[in-house]
């Protein structure tokens, strides 16, 4: 559904006040608590002042939607509850009867998203969770869009990398449970031709596809590391060739000696081996493969035509 919900809904204004039944001021105007019926067939309950409502209070729409929590001067200002007619529900902050601050929404396909709103959309740090997949994406949101620096995090895997548009851009890398980690980048390699009606031709960018270019071993993160102390100048001692120190590029790594043959064959770098280990996994195992080919439990395949399923509702 919309990120919109339904608020084109707006609350009855001062000219047609209705019925009211409650406390008022000595101007004649309501004041304090008190509850009334609109002639649009709305009601509310809950504070007011200087004939406007202010303060905690309870607004129900005649088509069943309804909002409880603060209002400032006629609008939702603070913390508030909106629920919508088809059962979605905002519970967050509000600003001039904006959703802005912290909050989360309820979707009606059981989706919730957790994070910042800014005029009304998704902006800012956020967390987008899918129902039907388990699926999460955690990271910035731009506009109501994915965007920035996230982490796109499935079953058995995630991808770690940036966004823009809704869709991952630029370099990043798929992190797999079984111990390794695919890098890579997305881009986009063409774009789509499309006739009009006036015979004018058209250019769609495409979606960016992965291009794949190292598997590694899983990079752990160790925060209880002691730091290294800094290099002390010893007069007289040469400083250590780059190949003993980090390896010439090509020269084969040493390994662990504790590692079994076939342990040692799989971190063993080289092209041979990595083209083994990709005919082998079936699943992730090839050069290029698009991200829109994700199905319903998380899991990367590599037809052309598979539905999307990382979209959230716009």
């Amino acid at each position: 559904m919309s990120d919109l919900g339904s608020e084109e809904l707006e609350e009855e204004g001062e000219a047609d006040l209705g019925e009211y039944e409650g406390e008022r001021n000595e101007a004649g105007e309501r004041h304090g608590h008190g509850r009334a019926r609109l002639p649009n067939g709305d009601t509310y309950e809950g504070s007011y002042e200087h004939g406007k409502r202010h303060g905690q209070g309870i607004y129900k729409f005649k088509n069943g939607a309804r909002y409880v929590g603060e209002y400032i001067k006629n609008k939702k200002h603070g913390q508030g509850t909106f629920i919508y007619p088809d059962g979605s529900k905002y519970e967050g902050e509000w600003v001039d009867d904006l959703r802005h601050g912290h909050g989360v929404y309820y979707y009606v396909n059981n989706d919730t998203y957790t994070g910042e709103w800014f005029a009304h959309q998704r902006h800012g740090q956020g967390t987008y969770l899918y129902a039907e997949t388990g699926s999460k994406y955690v990271g910035t949101w731009v506009n109501g869009q994915q965007e920035g620096a996230a982490e796109l995090i499935h079953l058995n895997h995630r991808y770690q990398g940036k966004y823009l548009n809704k869709n991952p851009m630029g370099p990043g890398k798929y992190v797999f449970d079984i111990g390794c980690e695919q890098h890579g980048e997305y881009r986009v390699t063409d774009v789509e031709r499309v006739e009009e009606e006036e015979e004018e031709e058209s250019l769609i960018t495409a979606l960016p596809k992965w291009k794949a270019t190292k598997i590694t071993e899983l990079a752990l993160w160790t925060p209880t590391l002691a730091e290294e102390p800094p290099p002390v100048d010893v007069p007289g001692q040469e400083e250590p060739p780059a190949a003993e120190a980090r390896g010439e590029p090509g020269e084969e790594a040493q390994l662990p000696a504790d590692l079994s043959d076939a342990e040692a064959d799989f971190m063993r770098p080289g092209e041979e081996d990595a083209d083994n280990f990709r005919e082998e996994s079936g699943e992730y195992g090839r050069e290029e493969f698009r991200f829109d080919n994700i199905d319903q439990q998380g899991n990367v395949g590599f037809e052309e035509d598979d539905p999307r399923q990382t979209d959230a509702p716009d």
